[in-house]
C-alpha cells in the first residue's frame, strides 16, 4: 500500500466515512420497526417483552464490541506495513472468538437469562415472552458477534461500502420477515426473533463473501501464524484493553441513566428523549472517526508520521464541518424532533428546556469521538483504558457536586464535561502516538 501523504485526499476520507454514515441510519429503522409490528398486536407485553429482550441480548453482545475496534485496528496496521498473511490471519481469529463466544452463550444461555431478569424484573407476561424471544435469538450469538469482526476488517480495509452493502441486507431483511412473520403469519414475538435470526446468519454469510479477499491465499489456514502466540497476546491485551475501557464508558451512561431517574417521570422522559439527539450525533461522527482509524492504523504501519498526521487532520475536518450541520438541525428543528418523539406536553417543556445542551454536544463531544478513533487506529488501547479511567473519576466528581446544585442541568454539564475531560486525557498522549509511527515496526 502507498502510505504517502498524498494518497490520503478528502476523497478518500469521504470514501470511507459516507458509507458508514448512512449504514448508521438503518439501525433506528430496524428498533422502530420490530416495535411497531408488535405494537399492531393491541398488547402492551408483547412491545415489552420485544424490548426487554433486545436490551439484553445488546448489553451481552455489547460486550464484545472490542472485536471491532481491536480487529480494524490491528488489520489496518498489518494492511499499512504490508503484511497481507496477517490481514487474513487476524480475521480468522476474530471469527474464532466469535464462534467460541457465541456458542458459550448459547450453553449457558439459561443461567444468563435467569440472571438478567434478576437484574431487571418484568411482569410474569412479559419475562415469559421476552424468554421464547431470547430462546430463539440466542442461537444467533456465533453469527452476531463474528460480524463484529467482520465489520473491522472491511473497515481496516477501507470497504466501507461492502459494511454498508451488509448492514442494508441485515436490516432489510430483517424488516421484511418481521412484517411478514409477525403481520402475515400472526407469529407474534416468535416471529420477531426468527426474523432476526435468519437475517443475522444470512449477514454473516454475506460478510465472509464480502471478506474473500481474506481466504484468497493460503495464509487463512496458516494455522502457525493464526495461532502465533506474539501476535495472539498482542490481539489479547488490545482487545482486553478496550474491553475495560468500554465498560467504563458504558458504566458512566449508565449512571446518567440511573441519576435521572431519580429526578421524576418527567425529568426521566425528557432525558431518554433528549438521549436520542446523542445517539443521532454518533451515528453521524462515527463515519470520521472510523475513517481515522482505517488511516492512522495504515500509517502508523507503513511508519509514515506525516501520512498519520494528514489522516487525523483531515478526517478531523470533515468530522467538524458536519457537527456544525448537526448544531445547525438541533437549534433549528430541535424543537419539531422533540414534538415528534413525544404527545406528553409536560415532557415537551421540559425536553426543550434543556434542548441548548443537545445543540452544542455534537462540537464539544467531537474531540474524544476523534481521538477514540486515532487511538483505536493506532492501537494505543493502554492509553485508551487509563484515559478514560481519569475521566471516570473525574465525572463521578462532576455529578457529586453538579446535580445537587443544579438538577437535571448539572446532570447534562457533567456529561458534557466528562466528554471534555475524555478528550483531553487522551489529547496528552497524542504527542507518543505520533512519535510511535518513527518507532521500528516490532515496537508499534
Amino acid at each position: 500500500m502507498d502510505a504517502d501523504t498524498k494518497a490520503i485526499t478528502h476523497r478518500r476520507v469521504l470514501h470511507i466515512a459516507i458509507p458508514i454514515v448512512i449504514s448508521n441510519a438503518t439501525y433506528p429503522i430496524l428498533g422502530a420497526v420490530d416495535t411497531g409490528v408488535v405494537g399492531q398486536l393491541g398488547e402492551a407485553a408483547p412491545i415489552g417483552a420485544v424490548g426487554v429482550g433486545s436490551i439484553i441480548l445488546a448489553a451481552i453482545y455489547w460486550i464484545f464490541g472490542f472485536l471491532r475496534m481491536g480487529t480494524s485496528g490491528l488489520v489496518a496496521q498489518a494492511r499499512g506495513a504490508g503484511d497481507v498473511p496477517e490481514t487474513g490471519a487476524l480475521l480468522v481469529r476474530g471469527l474464532m472468538i466469535g464462534a467460541v463466544a457465541g456458542l458459550v452463550f448459547i450453553l449457558f444461555q439459561s443461567a444468563l437469562f435467569w440472571g438478567a431478569f434478576k437484574i431487571s424484573p418484568a411482569t410474569p407476561e412479559v419475562e415469559n415472552l421476552a424468554s421464547q424471544y431470547l430462546s430463539i435469538r440466542i442461537w444467533g450469538a456465533p453469527a452476531a458477534i463474528s460480524t463484529y469482526a467482520i465489520t473491522g476488517w472491511l473497515i481496516a480495509m477501507e470497504r466501507t461500502r461492502a459494511v454498508l452493502i451488509l448492514q442494508l441486507w441485515m436490516n432489510g431483511l430483517n424488516i421484511a420477515l418481521d412484517i411478514w412473520f409477525v403481520l402475515g403469519l400472526g407469529w407474534g414475538v416468535e416471529g420477531v426473533a426468527i426474523a432476526t435470526l435468519i437475517a443475522e446468519w444470512s449477514g454473516v454469510l454475506l460478510g465472509l463473501w464480502l471478506c474473500r479477499a481474506a481466504f484468497g491465499g493460503d495464509q487463512w489456514r496458516d494455522w502457525k501464524r493464526v495461532f502465533d502466540r506474539i501476535k495472539i497476546k498482542r490481539m489479547a491485551v488490545v482487545n482486553g484493553d478496550i474491553m475495560l475501557r468500554s465498560v467504563l464508558l458504558q458504566t458512566s451512561f449508565l449512571t446518567f441513566l440511573f441519576i435521572g431517574a431519580g429526578l421524576g417521570d418527567e425529568t426521566l422522559a425528557a432525558n431518554q428523549i433528549l438521549l436520542q439527539f446523542v445517539g443521532i450525533t454518533a451515528y453521524a461522527l462515527d463515519g470520521f472517526a472510523f475513517a481515522a482509524e482505517a488511516l492512522v492504523g495504515q500509517a502508523l504501519g507503513a511508519r509514515n508520521r506525516a501520512a498519520l498526521r494528514r489522516g487525523a487532520w483531515l478526517s478531523s475536518k470533515w468530522a467538524f464541518g458536519a457537527s456544525l450541520l448537526l448544531v445547525g438541525a438541533f437549534g433549528l428543528a430541535g424543537t419539531t424532533i422533540i414534538d415528534i418523539m413525544t404527545t406528553a406536553p409536560d415532557v415537551r417543556i421540559e425536553a426543550r428546556s434543556y434542548l441548548w445542551w443537545m445543540v452544542i454536544f455534537p462540537i464539544i463531544g467531537l474531540p474524544s469521538w476523534m481521538f477514540d478513533g486515532f487511538f483505536i487506529g493506532a492501537t494505543r488501547t493502554r492509553e485508551m483504558r487509563l484515559a478514560m479511567f481519569q475521566s471516570a473519576i473525574v465525572y463521578g466528581a462532576l455529578l457529586f457536586v453538579l446535580v445537587p446544585t443544579m438538577g437535571n442541568h448539572g446532570l447534562w454539564l457533567s456529561l458534557i464535561l466528562f466528554d471534555i475531560v475524555r478528550a483531553l486525557t487522551l489529547w496528552r498522549y497524542y504527542p507518543a502516538l505520533e512519535a510511535s509511527a518513527d518507532e521500528p515496526s516490532e515496537n508499534i
